[in-house]
């Protein structure tokens, strides 16, 4: 835990020192390419999300960051892209932890109001949480995924989030 805390600080501290860089550009609207985006963020984008592609709505990117002592993935969505609902399951501790590092995204866990993230917001979900998360429509978005070490964990990739809920979000 005391690892985990550190390095939550060390990242924290280093994104609120970046410039809080939505992935559009206001003159005309223009989306800004995945290449633009890239140049907005600390970590890198990496490469296409295919090994999980079929639990998520469009396409997502995937860079390890620490694959050693706690795995550190930075995700990055494109606009309107997101993950199914999941469930981190552990018999005790797990769970995930997400620090948004670039763009505009949300949050949602079941039953409760989506939570819009932006660089250097934390979102700590325990185990057993039903939720997902994913890009706003109109922003690139990308966080760090820090898996929280657990006894007994695996992940249960659950329906995708319908269009009619997701459309509702700004």
């Amino acid at each position: 835990m005391k690892k985990i805390f550190l390095l939550t600080l060390a990242i924290l501290f280093l994104t609120s020192n970046l410039s809080y860089a939505f992935s559009f550009n206001k003159k005309g609207d223009k989306m800004l390419s995945l290449q633009e985006y890239s140049k907005t963020i600390m970590f890198p984008v990496g490469n296409k999300n295919d090994a999980y592609a079929k639990y998520f709505i469009g396409q997502s990117y995937i860079s390890p960051v620490s694959t050693e002592q706690v795995k550190i993935y930075n995700v990055t969505f494109e606009p309107k892209c997101r993950n199914n609902w999941h469930i981190h399951k552990a018999k005790s501790g797990g769970g995930q932890m997400l620090i948004a590092v670039g763009g505009r995204g949300y949050y949602q866990e079941w039953s409760k109001e989506p939570v819009m993230m932006k660089p250097g917001d934390v979102i700590n979900i325990p185990a057993n949480v039903k939720h997902w998360h994913g890009a706003a429509p109109d922003s690139w978005f990308s966080h760090l995924a820090i898996e929280v070490d657990g006894v007994e964990t695996s992940n249960e990739w659950l329906e995708p989030v319908n269009d009619e809920e997701y459309n509702k979000l700004k």
